[in-house]
Formats: C-alpha cells, sequence, structure tokens
C-alpha cells in the first residue's frame, strides 16, 4: 500500500452495510423534497462565486453528482440528506419573506419591510452574501436593506455582513439586532481557542476536500463552509428579553431569547403579520450538536428542550410556517408543532437517558454503544444525527455533568499518546507486526479496530509508511459508512493528510472586523492565554497603560501568569514601565500591529520608566499553529 494511495473504492462490508441503510428508511417519502422545492423562483446564472482576486469562495455546480443514485462509499441516508442540503437558489417561504439557500452552510432570509427588505443572518462570507442579495434583488427589486439581524453567535450567521451593508448604511441608521451576548461570545469564541477551532473545522467541514462519491459529499447541516472574507459589524439593538417586540420597516417581530442552547447568544423571531416563525439553529433537520467535533462549550440540552416546548406554547398556535437559518421550512400548523415537539423529545431523551445510565455507573463509551433511539424518533428524518450523533452527544451530556474522569483510577494518570504510543507497539511486537496484524484485521473488514490500533503505531513511529497508508484506508472505509456528516468529513480529511499532507486552515474567522470587536478586557485576556508560563516563571514585569478619558490599565507578568487589573488600587501595583496612548492606539500595540516604542517615536505615545521591561513582556508571548497536526503527534 502507498501512502499517497486513494481514494479507494468501498470494501464489501462497507458496501453491505450502506446497502442495509437503504432497505430499513422509507427513501420513497418524498416529502422534504417537495419542501426543499417549494417556492423555488430561480437560481444564480453564474454558478461560481469567486473573492476580489479571483479565487473561487462557492461553487453551486460542486454537488451536482448527489443528482446521481447513492454510490456504495457513501451511506444513503446522509446522500439523501446531501441532495437535500444542495438545492440552491431563491425560495419565497411565505408572502414577503424569502431565503436563499445552498449559497453556504447556512441560509439567508430576507423580509420585506415598507421601504426595503431586512435581512437575516447574513452567511459566512461578504461575497456568498452578495451574490445571494443579489439574486434576490434580480427577482424582487433592487429595495436597499433596512435592518440586519444575527439570530446567534457562530460565524456563518454574521460573517457575510459586510456582503449586504456598508458603513455608509450604518452611519444612516440602518439598525443591527441580535441576542444579547451576542458580541462578547462571537469575538471571544473565534479568539480564545479560535486557532485549535479553526484547524479542527477544517476536518469537520471538509471544504478542502475533493467533492464527490469518494470525497466530501455534506456536512449534514449544509453543504461545507464558504472560504472567503469574514466580517461582523457590532449590533446596535439588543434582544434581552423573551416577549420583546421590536418594529423595522413596518416589520413587526417578537423574540424568543433561549441562550445555552445551540449558541451561547441565541433567539428565535415570531413574525405575527406573517404567521412565520424563524426557529434560528434551535430546530433544524437534523440532530444537532451537544458539542460539535470542532470544539466549543458543551451546551445544555434540557435547557434546549425546554426552550422548544416554550416556542410550542407562545409561537405553536399563531404559525402556519417555521423556518430555520439551515435547512428548509415546514409548513401547516400541526406540522410545524409536531415538528417542534419531536426535535424537543429528541434532545429530552438524550439527556434523560444519558443520565440514567450515567447514574448506573456506565462509562461514556459504554452509554454512546448501548443508547437506543425510540423507534418514533428514530423513523423522522429530521431527528438523524446527519451533524450532531448520538454518540457523541452522550459523551457531551456525561462530560457537562461529570467531567472527562469516568471515575477508573486506571484512566486518572494514564501516559500522554506519544510515550503510550511507543510502549503499547513494543508490547504488541513492534510496528511492522502490529501493522501485519492491523492489515489482516482490514481484509477482514474491521476497520473500526484497524484505526484504534495503527494510531499507536502512527504516534509511536509518525514516518512509517505502511503504517499511514494502511490508516488513510481504515479512515477512508469508515467515512464511506457514515450516516454523520462531520463524521465522514473527519475520516476523509484524516485520510487525506496522511496521505498528502496538511490542508491547514481552509475558513479562517479571526477577521479585522472580528479582532476590532474585542473589548479590551478581551484583547488583555487573549494576550494572556499567549504567555509561555515556564520561560516566564521568574519574570516578574509590571506595565501600566495609561489610556486617555479611561481608568489605566495595569498588566503584570508574575509566577508565569500575565493578570491584568483596571485602576491603581493595591492589586495595580507599582509599574516598571508606564505608557500614555489612545486607546486605538493601545489596541494596534496589543494586535501586534505596533510597538508602543514606535509609537513613541512618532509623538504618539509617551514612555516613562524602563521601556525594555514592555519588550521583555512581549517577548514571552508565543504564537498559536493553525497547522497543528491531528492524526499524527
Amino acid at each position: 500500500m502507498s501512502p499517497n494511495s486513494g481514494p479507494n473504492p468501498a470494501r464489501p462490508g462497507i458496501a453491505a452495510h450502506n446497502a442495509a441503510v437503504g432497505e430499513l428508511f422509507p427513501f420513497d417519502d418524498t416529502r422534504d423534497l417537495d419542501d426543499a422545492r417549494r417556492g423555488f423562483m430561480g437560481t444564480a446564472r453564474d454558478p461560481v462565486i469567486r473573492a476580489g482576486d479571483g479565487a473561487v469562495v462557492w461553487d453551486l455546480e460542486a454537488y451536482g453528482f448527489l443528482a446521481e443514485d447513492c454510490p456504495d462509499t457513501a451511506n444513503p441516508s446522509l446522500w439523501r440528506q446531501s441532495r437535500l442540503c444542495a438545492e440552491h437558489g431563491l425560495f419565497e417561504v411565505t408572502a414577503g419573506i424569502y431565503q436563499v439557500r445552498g449559497f453556504d452552510l447556512s441560509n439567508m432570509t430576507l423580509v420585506e419591510g415598507d421601504r426595503g427588505v431586512f435581512v437575516i443572518d447574513p452567511l459566512l462570507s461578504a461575497e456568498t452574501a452578495t451574490a445571494a442579495l443579489e439574486l434576490y434583488r434580480s427577482h424582487r427589486g433592487n429595495r436597499p436593506v433596512t435592518g440586519v439581524l444575527y439570530t446567534h453567535s457562530h460565524a456563518d450567521h454574521f460573517g457575510g455582513v459586510r456582503g449586504v451593508i456598508t458603513d455608509d448604511d450604518l452611519a444612516s441608521g440602518v439598525p443591527v439586532l441580535a441576542p444579547q451576548g451576542f458580541l462578547a461570545h462571537a469575538v471571544s469564541e473565534n479568539i480564545y481557542a479560535g486557532t485549535a477551532m479553526a484547524r479542527r473545522a477544517a476536518y469537520m467541514y471538509g471544504a478542502a476536500l475533493a467533492k464527490g462519491p469518494r470525497g466530501q459529499i455534506g456536512a449534514g447541516l449544509g453543504p461545507t463552509t464558504s472560504t472567503g472574507g469574514v466580517g461582523l459589524v457590532p449590533p446596535t439593538v439588543d434582544i434581552t428579553a423573551t416577549g420583546q417586540s421590536e418594529t423595522v420597516d413596518g416589520i413587526r417581530m417578537v423574540f424568543q431569547l433561549t441562550p445555552g442552547t445551540e449558541a451561547p447568544a441565541e433567539l428565535n423571531i415570531h413574525f405575527p403579520d406573517h404567521a412565520a416563525l424563524c426557529m434560528a439553529e434551535n430546530a433544524t433537520h437534523n440532530l444537532h450538536n451537544l458539542l460539535t467535533l470542532r470544539g466549543a462549550e458543551v451546551r445544555d440540552p434540557h435547557a434546549w428542550a425546554d426552550y422548544l416546548t416554550e416556542a410550542v406554547d407562545l409561537f405553536g398556535d399563531s404559525s402556519e410556517v417555521a423556518f430555520a437559518s439551515h435547512h428548509w421550512p415546514v409548513w401547516g400548523r400541526e406540522r410545524v408543532v409536531a415538528y417542534l415537539s419531536e426535535q424537543r423529545d429528541l434532545y429530552a431523551y438524550l439527556h434523560d437517558q444519558t443520565l440514567r445510565m450515567l447514574n448506573r455507573g456506565m462509562t461514556p463509551l459504554e452509554i454512546a454503544e448501548q443508547i437506543a433511539m425510540p423507534p418514533a424518533l428514530e423513523r423522522a428524518w429530521h431527528t438523524h444525527g446527519y451533524y450532531g450523533s448520538v454518540s457523541h452527544n452522550t459523551k457531551a451530556i456525561y462530560q457537562k455533568y461529570l467531567g472527562w474522569f469516568d471515575g477508573n483510577p486506571a484512566h486518572l494518570w494514564e501516559h500522554p499518546p506519544v510515550e503510550a504510543a511507543a510502549r503499547y507497539v513494543e508490547f504488541m511486537g513492534g510496528a511492522d507486526e502490529v501493522v501485519r496484524r492491523a492489515r489482516a484485521s482490514y481484509e477482514e473488514g474491521d476497520f473500526r479496530w484497524v484505526a484504534q490500533v495503527v494510531n499507536h503505531v502512527l504516534f509511536a513511529q509518525p514516518d512509517h509508511a505502511p503504517a499511514r497508508a494502511l490508516q488513510a484506508d481504515a479512515l477512508e472505509q469508515l467515512g464511506y459508512g457514515c450516516e454523520n456528516g462531520p463524521w465522514r468529513n473527519f475520516y476523509l480529511m484524516g485520510a487525506h493528510e496522511l496521505r498528502h499532507g496538511s490542508v491547514g486552515t481552509p475558513t479562517v474567522t479571526t477577521s479585522p472586523d472580528v479582532l476590532s470587536a474585542l473589548t479590551l478586557d478581551q484583547l488583555f485576556d487573549a494576550l494572556a492565554i499567549r504567555v509561555d508560563g515556564p520561560r516566564s516563571w521568574d519574570a516578574d514585569i509590571t506595565v501600566r497603560w495609561n489610556v486617555q478619558d479611561e481608568r489605566p490599565h495595569t498588566q503584570r507578568l508574575r509566577n508565569g501568569v500575565l493578570t491584568h487589573v483596571t485602576g491603581t488600587g493595591p492589586a495595580a501595583g507599582k509599574p516598571d514601565v508606564e505608557i500614555s496612548l489612545t486607546e486605538s492606539d493601545l489596541r494596534e500595540v496589543l494586535l501586534g500591529t505596533t510597538t508602543a516604542t514606535e509609537l513613541a517615536d512618532r509623538g504618539r505615545a509617551q514612555l516613562t520608566g524602563d521601556a525594555a521591561r514592555l519588550t521583555a513582556l512581549f517577548g514571552y508571548l508565543g504564537e498559536p499553529d493553525p497547522n497543528f497536526d491531528i492524526v499524527t503527534p
């Protein structure tokens, strides 16, 4: 086996597994396809959306292969879901409400007002958002954007905002609405652990994979992530309470706050004049993530279920259509209530049964392996694990309540992966012997075991070519069998990087807009995360920033910890160096685009004390690595 072989055909066991899935569920039920196509008005003439430099940001025809019959290299259920998500164009949801779908991972919703159009969730990239707005205008006229709303704090729901409004629009009073806490969560998620999240997102969405039957076929929640420019315009109107009403351009909206569900800051919207309910990302046509594979804070399935019950109580009797920021709408009052109720039961069941099982002493792996979903939920297409999975969601619930430790003391102090791998491989007779045995398991179709055992070889000897080749082949077969889009992408990305090397981070959300939205406290926190603790154990440096029209900010590096204090109280201590400057110049210094010494040389800052101490402090900061290895050490 060559390290650069593949993609391979499906092995007999995977082909048989996928064929069995095709017999298990009602694939002759076309209602979702009918709903996904309902209200279609047209799509873009040019299928390729490009950045200013000509780079392809999105290709509407990339998923055309999904119109063919499902091959044996894909799970038929995921193939069906991906086909539905690939429907692209402008769709009428109900009179006055439209969606552009299939132009990014998420949907853009457009609500017509008295003078223009109100945009909800302007996609991930400015380029795709611009194309979506142009498509809408080509059918509904050149209406100005009279307002923007972010339903929640994930980048695919705000990143394209610069494609729909300008600074002049904002200066003229165009409002930007968002749930309370949106900005803090939107920027902190992309900064504090943003490098690691973005790198892992390369695996989760598979944006760098070739599209096709043996490659990326979707992410379950949508096709994949676009790769254009990510921006952020801070909200001008906060939604702070359930029941709050706002009218923008004659459009009446009643809000339901749902913090701690799919995002830390999120809301649903009812449009009473349209009998329409926007469920943001709280009810989509799949089981969602309680802990996304790219990494995030664990979400609360109990609260999620309660908010879905509340949505039914608040809006169920007055909603003739429910739509979301992904997938397609559901029409009819009875269907809307049934859909929301089943979504509620999905999260409540996972929550309650995981707690029941963990209270019987079962571990996360045992719960994930043994939990079974109720038949009624299993039969409903919109509860399938295309994006979240029952397996990793139960582990997330366990983590939320009990943390990483499963109670077995043997797991308290295990060797880290590389050292443990070397010992495992030695115990098993050496790398060549492990690969020989694993190759026999591969031929028997036991790909799950191959991936588990060969991983030890790769972490002991990452350049062992036969192990890399075998692991790539095993991961590929596991991907072919997945119903879950991110699982398939993770497996296929692992195979791809083992064969071809790292793809890095295709979609970067740490944009100038996001950085500029950080508060000073968040900027100081972001620097503290970058301190190389061991190198700075013996350092003791205090720096005071005197910012015009603000209380002073003092940083102290001591014991490997960079603390930040506002004011001049006892905790601030006596500074080694003081710098007087404007807030905008301080931001440039903290972001590394200039230095305090350079500002002083240009007359824009005043330094007193030992300037070398400031240089020393910044010298203890390290840089994150957006290209770190995942399937090898």
